[in-house]
């Protein structure tokens, strides 16, 4: 793997225990895809990018016993805490395969459905991606990405910390080759590789005080501290002083907190 191909939040063990709190906490949310997409009994469906859980579970469930999921994941410790995840919940009609999203060698055309929560923010060349799902799908099949966008990333009342570190994480992205305003760019990528009957569901998440993902911004903090400091963006103490007063205006609990837009957005693959 090369550097520029990493995963823009890394790999730490720590970003894998968050991942498995994001798939519960987002759960509802991807059922209402699944939901609005029309996923039936006995559907052949792939998830790229898994992750150490992703939507294995609730795939699983919608597709049956005379369906099959199966699950693509670069990272082998994510490989193996979803094969952990599958086996706990008895998921016997799920496989996850250790492999690049851009080259799955899957065969082509054989899925009822291809998707993916969250992946396309955090690498390079999204389009890729989106033209390897497409080609995966069957005639008549289903892709659908649910993406973020940091267009409204947003507090109130205003902080300079909170400003601060959308503004590091923007060029820390552009760094590494990968786009924090890929969500709306979704419909486009769709179409582009070929997708017809696009159609687009926005959310947006407002986190009162008690939400377990108000907070998500030091985890990405945390995430990003050697990247920052090893490229001289920030020196350390000042990295840990902009945290500490992050830390301080989200836990205030007259502060608003919003995240998003965050996109799904799906389309079906002609006939």
């Amino acid at each position: 793997m090369t550097e520029r191909d990493e995963y823009f939040l890394g790999h730490r063990r720590a970003e894998q225990e968050r991942l498995q709190r994001q798939a519960e906490q987002l759960g509802p949310e991807a059922a209402r895809l699944l939901d609005d997409i029309g996923l039936a009994a006995g559907a052949r469906v792939l998830e790229i990018g898994c992750g150490p859980r992703g939507c294995l579970d609730l795939l699983a469930a919608r597709v049956g016993p005379s369906g099959s999921v199966t699950a693509i994941e670069r990272n082998e410790e994510a490989v193996g805490l979803a094969r952990k995840f599958i086996a706990e919940r008895g998921l016997r009609n799920v496989e996850v395969l250790c492999g690049d999203a851009r080259s799955t060698g899957l065969p082509r055309a054989s899925f009822d459905l291809v998707t993916a929560r969250l992946v396309l923010v955090n690498v390079p060349n999204p389009g890729e991606i989106v033209a390897e799902a497409a080609a995966l799908a069957r005639p008549g099949g289903a892709v659908a990405f649910h993406e973020v966008d940091w267009a409204a990333m947003i507090c109130d009342p205003p902080s300079p910390a909170w400003n601060a570190f959308v503004e590091l994480f923007v060029t820390q992205s552009a760094k590494c080759g990968s786009d924090p305003f890929v969500g709306r760019k979704l419909p486009r990528l769709l179409r582009s590789a070929g997708l017809v009957d696009v159609r687009v569901h926005p959310i947006i998440h407002v986190y009162p005080p008690t939400a377990p993902r108000r907070s998500i911004f030091l985890t990405f903090a945390d995430n990003l501290r050697e990247r920052v400091l090893a490229q001289n963006l920030m020196a350390e103490a000042a990295f840990t002083d902009l945290k500490e007063a992050l830390r301080q205006h989200i836990d205030n609990p007259d502060t608003l907190v919003v995240h998003g837009p965050y996109f799904q957005a799906w389309g079906r693959k002609p006939a």
